[in-house]
C-alpha cells in the first residue's frame, strides 16, 4: 500500500500543534487531526517556562508569544482577620543572564497559546482539520494504516508513523493496551475562565490558603480580560458553574458579596491524579504529552512537558524519514520518560505545598537544569567544563567577524546539529546537516565579552557538537576530532550525509 504521508499527528493541542510545526520547518510531510470541531478554549494550562520559551524562539514565535500574554502577578494571599500577605511566585531575584535568556514564565492562556501556534503553522503552510477522529489502526513493518472518520465520511491514511498527541484519555493510548499506572490523589477541582467585578487585576487572590479544602484562587489571565478561578470542590456531587453558582461560592469563601461573575467563557470540573504511561512507543506508534503522562496542574509543568517530549521526537522522525537508523527512535523514551516521572514527583509535591499554604515555585519549575546525561545520544568522558554530554546547551552574545551582534542561540536556531569550535586551531570537514561555527582569531564568531567562555567552560581548540533540540551531544578534543565525529554520527546521520572534504 502506498504512503500518504510521513507521519500522521493525532490530537492538535499544544503537544501536536508544536510537533507540526517542527516537521513543517523540516519539509517532512504529515497530517494533524483533531476529533473535536473547535480549538480548545479554555486556560487549562497557563505558564510557559523559561526552557519552553528557549523551544519558541527556536520554532520561530516566541516574541508573539511574549506579546501576547505577560509577567505572573504577585500574590495576594488573605487571610481570615481581613489581613493579607503579598509575596511572588518565584524567588525575588529572577533575572535574564547572558546564558539564559528567559528568566520567569511567562503567563498566556492555553487558548492564546495554541492560537498563535496554529498562526506559526499556516505561515509555514499548513493547518489542522479539526472535526476528524482516528477510529482504528493497524502497523506493519512499513507503516501504519489509518482510519479517520469526518462528517463526510470515513477514509483510510497511509502513514509512515503516528504519533498520539490526544490528551489523557487517549485513544492511541488505549488502543495500544499500554498501561497507565499511577494513583488518585484525592483532590477534586474546579477551574473557570470567567469575567467578573470587584477585583482589581494587578494581582492573583488567594482566599483562606490556610484551608485546603475551602481556599479559592482567583487569577487575572495575562493578554484578556478574563480572571481564572481555581477551587477545590467536594468529591462527588453536581458543581454549578453558571455565573449564579460561581458567585455563591466565591462568596462563601470570601465573606465577600461585592465579586459578581458576569459570565463564564469555559470551565472544567477534573479529579487530580498522577499517572506515567509504562512504554511511549510500540513499533511505529508513538504517545506524547497528556497521553502519555497526567499530573496535578501546580507548578506549571503539564503545557511545557507536552512541548518538549514532541521537540525530542521530531528531529528524531525526521531524521530517520531521511535515510538514519531506526533505532534513533528508541532514544524517545529513553530520554523523555525518566523526565515526565521527575515532573510528576514535583507536581505532586508542589500540590501537596499549595494545601499546606505554600505557592513558591523554585528553579527546577522552570525546567532550566532538566537534560540527557545517561543518554546513549551523550558521548561519556567527553571534556569536562562547565557543561558536560546531555546538558542544555547555554546561550551567550556574541559577535559575528563581520561586525553584527548575536547570540549562539541565533546560530544553534533551525533544523541543524551545531558544530561549536573554541579558540581551534583548524576547522573540520563539512558535514551534511551539521552547521560548523568557530569561536577566536580567524573566525565566525568572536567572544568579546567572553559570555562564551562563561557559559560554556572549555579549554581551546576544543568542540562542542549541539543537537537539533539544543542539547549538548558531547565536547571533544581536535585530536582525532573526525573520528569521533564518524563513529558518533554513522548511528544518527542518513548514511548519505557523509564528510565533504573542506577546500
Amino acid at each position: 500500500m502506498s504512503v500518504d504521508i510521513d507521519v500522521l499527528i493525532v490530537g492538535a493541542g499544544a503537544a501536536g500543534l508544536t510537533l507540526a510545526i517542527d516537521l513543517a520547518r523540516r519539509g517532512v510531510s504529515f497530517q494533524l487531526i483533531e476529533q473535536n470541531t473547535q480549538p480548545f478554549s479554555g486556560s487549562r494550562g497557563k505558564g510557559i517556562q523559561p526552557r519552553t520559551m528557549e523551544i519558541f524562539e527556536d520554532l520561530g514565535f516566541v516574541d508573539r508569544v511574549a506579546a501576547a500574554g505577560g509577567p505572573y502577578p504577585p500574590l495576594c494571599q488573605y487571610r481570615p482577620d481581613g489581613t493579607h500577605k503579598m509575596s511572588l511566585l518565584t524567588e525575588a531575584d529572577v533575572f535574564p543572564t547572558t546564558a539564559e535568556p528567559y528568566a520567569a514564565p511567562l503567563m498566556l492562556p492555553q487558548f492564546a497559546t495554541e492560537a498563535v501556534m496554529r498562526e506559526r503553522l499556516a505561515e509555514l503552510g499548513h493547518h489542522s482539520h479539526f472535526g476528524t477522529r482516528l477510529t482504528g489502526f493497524e502497523q506493519d513493518a512499513h507503516g501504519v494504516t489509518a482510519r479517520i472518520e469526518q462528517k463526510n465520511g470515513e477514509q483510510v491514511v497511509r502513514a509512515r508513523f503516528l504519533v498520539g498527541t490526544d490528551g489523557g484519555r487517549s485513544f492511541v493510548r488505549h488502543a495500544l493496551a499500554i498501561d497507565f499506572p499511577g494513583e488518585a490523589l484525592g483532590v477534586r477541582a474546579i477551574v473557570a475562565d470567567v469575567r467578573l467585578e470587584g477585583l482589581d487585576r494587578s494581582v492573583w487572590h488567594r482566599f483562606q490558603f490556610d484551608s485546603p479544602t475551602t481556599q479559592v484562587m482567583i487569577c487575572p489571565l495575562a493578554g484578556t480580560d478574563l480572571f481564572q478561578i481555581q477551587a477545590p470542590v467536594a468529591l462527588d456531587g453536581e458543581v454549578d458553574l453558571s455565573p449564579a453558582g460561581l458567585t455563591a461560592l466565591v462568596e462563601a469563601r470570601t465573606g465577600r458579596g461585592d465579586i459578581t461573575v458576569r459570565s463564564v467563557s469555559w470551565s472544567s470540573v477534573y479529579t487530580m491524579s498522577a499517572r506515567l504511561a509504562d512504554r511511549y512507543r510500540i513499533g511505529r506508534i508513538f504517545i506524547a504529552g497528556d497521553a502519555a503522562h497526567v499530573h496535578p496542574p501546580t507548578g506549571g509543568q503539564g503545557l511545557n512537558t507536552s512541548v518538549q517530549d514532541v521537540y525530542n521526537l521530531g528531529w528524531k522522525l525526521a531524521s530517520v524519514l531521511a535515510g538514519a537508523p531506526e533505532a534513533l527512535l528508541d532514544s524517545y523514551e529513553a530520554e523523555r520518560r525518566p523526565i515526565a516521572a521527575n515532573m510528576l514527583r514535583l507536581s505532586t509535591r508542589l500540590l501537596g505545598e499549595a494545601k499546606q499554604g505554600t505557592m513558591r515555585r523554585d528553579r527546577e519549575a522552570r525546567q532550566l537544569d532538566l537534560g540527557y546525561r545517561g543518554s546513549s545520544l551523550s558521548v561519556p568522558g567527553s571534556v569536562s567544563g562547565k557543561v558536560q554530554a546531555g546538558d542544555r546547551a547555554p546561550d551567550a552574545p556574541c559577535r559575528g567577524q563581520a561586525g553584527q551582534r548575536t547570540r549562539l542561540f541565533t546560530v544553534f536556531q533551525g533544523t541543524h546539529w551545531t558544530l561549536l569550535g573554541y579558540e581551534v586551531r583548524g576547522r573540520s570537514s563539512a558535514i551534511a546537516g551539521v552547521r560548523i561555527v568557530a569561536v577566536g582569531a580567524g573566525h565566525e564568531l568572536v567572544d568579546d565579552d567572553g559570555h562564551i567562555a562563561e557559559a560554556y567552560g572549555i579549554e581551546p581548540d576544543h568542540w562542542v557538537l549541539v543537537r537539533p533540540d539544543g542539547y549538548i551531544a558531547g565536547i571533544f578534543s581536535s585530536d582525532g576530532l573526525e573520528t569521533e565525529l564518524s563513529r558518533y554520527f554513522a548511528h544518527l546521520l542518513p548514511s548519505r550525509q557523509t564528510y565533504v572534504a573542506s577546500s
